[in-house]
């Protein structure tokens, strides 16, 4: 665990940087650093590679002051990644990512390994990029070896300046994507500063606000939506993410998580059996890894009566999805006949239904919700 005990840093010419910051960051998690220019994010997450040394207080690495372990050993513990991402331009690519493993005296056969795997893990194949060099990529790419390089030699702490902030919107859409994909796997520290509110919402399992040098709130990103410490907060997330927020909370309660479900496997003669005693018209068809498969209709059943349900299952046109907010849900509910409307994860796992006879109280709610934002 990082954690930080009245840290103050003040520059020689008098300016306070930091004012006595105490924190914890999350292991495992991606820990976002966010704030105005000069709240002093960047400042913290240089202290704790040593790149700039603080005034007072105490920061800790697994319980040992990091002022008691050598500057070296202790970058050699961390991985790097920045905004400008760095990548030597001579060498290649393969290069680039063994260049810690190399100064750790790996072996070759291990260093190839691993660079393999890294490069297979971001899916950039070994054998078509490894011999390129960093300006035959694309932006997207160059940032994607960045990351990998931070990994390569296995640390347990990653810290990442702005990584993405150099990059066009759906380039660093897919990167914050594949961080997200990547973290699940890894399962490092990771302290990630960015100025940008949607990224940090986004990607973070804790978000540390700051202003002018100080934590102004901390928590998880469904905390700080729903309950901004003050007018700084809500002003920095801004009125649309709140409002976007409750809308989707609205939905949330709108969902039925206890709807009968059938597996595709089932009987189509023991599925009407179902919705004749449930007295529904549809069924959601869900697997034994509970991903959603489709949905069957009491009319298809009772046409064709015999056989499995994968035989008689559809797919709606659109999904609603766990992340939507209900005006969203209420766009692709709009024009349907659907008696019911599946909500899934973003990996497919089903979640539950909104019922149709729900609709008119969703639009009615988000509309008022609306009405109310506009005074």
């Amino acid at each position: 665990m990082i954690q930080l005990k009245d840290v103050n840093k003040t520059y020689e010419d008098g300016f306070q940087a930091l004012k006595s910051i105490s924190l914890d960051f999350q292991d495992e998690k991606i820990n976002v650093l966010i704030g105005p220019s000069g709240c002093g994010k960047t400042t913290t997450m240089k202290l704790l590679n040593k790149l700039i040394d603080y005034t007072e207080g105490t920061i800790l690495m697994n319980g040992k002051n990091i002022q008691e372990i050598n500057t070296i050993e202790l970058r050699r513990e961390m991985g790097y990644v920045i905004q400008n991402i760095g990548l030597f331009p001579h060498m290649t690519i393969f290069n680039n990512v063994a260049a810690v493993p190399k100064l750790l005296k790996w072996d070759k056969k291990r260093i190839e390994k691993k660079v393999h795997e890294l490069l297979t893990m971001v899916n950039l194949d070994p054998d078509t990029y490894k011999n390129r060099y960093p300006s035959e990529l694309s932006g997207g790419q160059q940032q994607r070896i960045g990351v990998i390089r931070a990994l390569a030699a296995d640390p347990d702490i990653i810290l990442m300046d702005e990584p993405f902030s150099a990059l066009d919107p759906i380039s660093r859409d897919q990167l914050q994507d594949e961080l997200i994909r990547l973290q699940k796997e890894i399962k490092k520290t990771i302290i990630f500063v960015t100025h940008d509110m949607d990224e940090a919402i986004k990607i973070a399992d804790q978000i540390i606000l700051m202003k002018d040098g100080e934590v102004v709130q901390r928590g998880a990103p469904s905390e700080l939506l729903a309950n901004p410490a003050n007018d700084f907060v809500k002003e920095f997330i801004g009125p649309k993410r709140l409002l976007t927020h409750e809308s989707a909370l609205e939905l949330r309660r709108m969902i039925n998580t206890d709807t009968p479900t059938v597996r595709p496997d089932e009987s189509i003669e023991e599925t009407l059996k179902i919705m004749i005693d449930k007295q529904i018209s549809y069924v959601p068809v869900v697997s034994e890894d509970k991903k959603f498969k489709g949905i069957v209709s009491i009319y298809d059943a009772i046409a064709q009566s015999a056989g499995s349900v994968k035989e008689i299952t559809h797919n709606p046109p659109e999904l609603i999805r766990e992340g939507h907010d209900a005006a969203e849900a209420l766009n692709i509910m709009a024009g349907s006949d659907a008696s019911l409307f599946p909500v899934v994860a973003e990996d497919n796992t089903f979640i539950g239904v909104i019922h149709n006879h729900d609709h008119m109280k969703l639009l009615e709610e988000n509309v008022a919700m609306q009405g109310g934002s506009a005074k």
